[in-house]
């Protein structure tokens, strides 16, 4: 990739041409990143949610939270 010909500081920008590639696309990247920090932190509160009510219902059933309270291994470990 060639970001121009910069011998000389003296000129302008439209001279050297672009300093990095995909010039002008900052905010369509940005919009992309901030659509998928959003997902992501969707997917993730599922996740957990998920994972939270799967818990509570095994220690609901066979005595599981009288075993669990006395230290005995019951749900998976993280």
């Amino acid at each position: 990739m060639q970001t121009g010909n910069v011998e000389t500081w003296n000129g302008t920008m439209t001279d050297i041409g672009p300093l990095y590639p995909f010039v002008g696309s900052e905010v369509f990247l940005l919009i992309v990143c901030v659509a998928g920090w959003i997902v992501w932190h969707i997917w993730q509160a599922r996740m957990e949610s998920s994972n939270y009510n799967d818990d509570v219902a095994k220690l609901k059933t066979n005595g599981n939270m009288d075993r669990a309270m006395k230290g005995e291994k019951i749900l998976r470990s993280m």
